[in-house]
């Protein structure tokens, strides 16, 4: 459906025998990273007019999922993983590994197409910020993140996130 495909057309925008097909000619990735990271990333990227991180928190828990941007609404909703079968899913923090893989699968040569990555840098950083960024938030708002995210968390192997307690 090439044609009726533009940047801008959302999936939700075509009949249910257009989007069988659409999605069946495509290979799907999805690409998923632990909700507190995103969150950190988005503040960081100034994405929110918040002063801090505890307030801009705030702000999207009071947006509620429906509500929030695109950079903070919980991955479940954005990218249906129950309804669309993904091709792969690829974790940030193993993105060297799982997109040599891929590359490979699809009969790329790995070496030449990959960028290089630090990923036991970035992981190590990110651990590092978390907590700093997690200890400045109110245990209601740990609660309320942890709820505003709990389907990424039961989807995702997110087993060192800071919203699985």
């Amino acid at each position: 459906y090439p044609w009726q495909h533009t940047l801008e057309t959302q999936l939700s925008k075509f009949n249910l025998t257009e989007i069988e097909a659409m999605l069946g000619s495509y290979t799907k990735v999805l690409f998923v990273r632990d909700p507190f990271q995103r969150l950190i990333s988005t503040f960081m990227q100034g994405m929110g007019s918040s002063p801090s991180f505890s307030s801009f928190v705030q702000d999207v828990l009071d947006s509620g999922q429906h509500n929030a941007s695109v950079a903070c609404k919980p991955l479940v909703r954005l990218c249906q993983p129950c309804l669309v079968q993904y091709d792969y899913v690829v974790m940030f923090g193993f993105l060297r590994q799982e997109l040599g893989h891929l590359l490979q699968r699809a009969g790329l040569p790995m070496d030449s197409l990959l960028p290089e990555f630090t990923d036991t840098q970035v992981q190590w950083t990110y651990s590092w910020l978390s907590e700093q960024m997690f200890s400045e938030l109110s245990l209601q708002q740990k609660k309320q993140l942890s709820h505003f995210y709990r389907w990424d968390l039961a989807a995702f192997p997110f087993s060192s996130s800071f919203l699985s307690d």
